[in-house]
């Protein structure tokens, strides 16, 4: 009950010293207003799934059920990939996705996301609220009619599951592994043979053979799919996504017809879905990891000489791609400087505290 009042108390504007009969009178001036949403995620994951949800419950408490977002039905859905076309056409208000999945529309969108050997969680969000992201990334969406809000994150991933072991750069050459944006233009450089399909399809691609590899999210959405069982090596880290940014897209003609304490109701139900998301991973990963070893996955890192040829070519796509797009390569300087002047503070601070966590607390003399 506090969590609504307060969010009520933000998005409509009242104030300490606003009249009690003032709010009964703006509730009844307020339209009623129904949305649609398109979700990429309905058959892939609950977690990645529930932002949407987040977003439709807090928008509707917020508005006392004024503004109500629903969500499209199996047999309403838009497919996963179009979910960009469908919000710019209007065929939907707006849609819950990850701008990855757009890699061929325009490479830059997927800087809305996560690039290999970019940020991680905090600093994404920190990009995006206070630096450069948002309104850099809001250029190239406005270019599709659409409004771009943060909204979800998952954390840094894992590398996937894979039949055989990594030991060399020489042993990623022609495998076939499932990834998604961006990671598969790198992979393709590094040798390997990238394939796009269904997250439901993957545990009979690797039990037939179909693919060597599945690269997915982490322990918490993966210990449901049981890749464990047909591909044992469970690789980290996931070099391409040091977090992934999930998106609500919204029509921007939409986005403006609405009242501005609607406005304000979406965008901070944007921000709840996004804190919860990534809470749910925190907490969960842990426990999922554990439960996945003991069944019997064998947990491995990627050697480190695996890791810098695969930085070495995804610095190579980024020159490419920068040097035939500007609005690219602005993306990237503002992102890379970001980054750079984040990783030294976080050694010390955030790096410092974590290794002392993890050593062994020395005993009382």
């Amino acid at each position: 009950m506090r969590r609504r009042a307060f969010l009520k108390q933000t998005a409509l504007g009242a104030t300490a010293g606003a009249a009690v009969l003032a709010v009964p009178a703006q509730a009844q001036e307020a339209p009623v207003v129904t949305w649609r949403l398109a979700s990429s995620f309905p058959n892939e994951s609950p977690t990645l799934y529930a932002g949407a949800e987040d977003v439709a419950r807090y928008v509707s408490e917020v508005t006392d059920g004024r503004f109500s977002i629903v969500i499209a039905a199996d047999e309403d859905a838009v497919p996963a990939g179009q979910v960009l076309q469908a919000v710019r056409d209007g065929v939907v208000e707006c849609g819950h996705t990850a701008s990855t999945r757009y890699f061929d529309i325009d490479p830059a969108l997927s800087f809305d996301a996560g690039v290999p050997f970019g940020l991680n969680t905090r600093q994404m969000q920190a990009w995006m609220t206070e630096g450069e992201g948002l309104a850099l990334t809001r250029v190239l969406f406005g270019k599709h009619n659409i409004l771009n809000f943060p909204c979800g994150y998952t954390g840094a991933q894992m590398g996937g599951w894979f039949r055989g072991e990594i030991k060399t750069v020489d042993d990623l050459r022609g495998l076939k592994i499932k990834a998604n944006g961006f990671a598969r233009q790198v992979l393709a450089r590094m040798g390997a043979a990238p394939v796009d399909m269904p997250v439901a399809d993957t545990y009979a691609a690797l039990e037939q053979g179909e693919v060597d590899a599945v690269a997915w999210i982490g322990p918490y959405d993966d210990e449901s799919l049981s890749l464990y069982k047909v591909a044992r090596n469970y690789y980290f880290p996931g070099w391409w996504s040091g977090t992934w940014q999930l998106s609500l897209y919204v029509n921007q003609a939409a986005h403006d017809a609405l009242p501005k304490s609607y406005q304000t109701a979406l965008a901070l139900a944007c921000r709840m879905a996004s804190t919860n998301m990534i809470a749910k991973y925190d907490a969960g990963n842990p426990d999922a990891l554990r439960r996945l070893v003991g069944k019997g996955a064998q947990l491995k890192a990627f050697p480190r000489p695996v890791l810098q040829a695969c930085r070495e070519a995804s610095q190579k796509v980024f020159q490419e791609l920068g040097a035939k797009d500007p609005m690219f390569k602005k993306l990237y300087d503002s992102m890379t400087a970001f980054r750079d002047k984040e990783i030294p503070w976080f050694r010390v601070a955030e790096g410092g505290f974590d290794g002392l966590m993890a050593a062994p607390a020395q005993p009382e003399a």
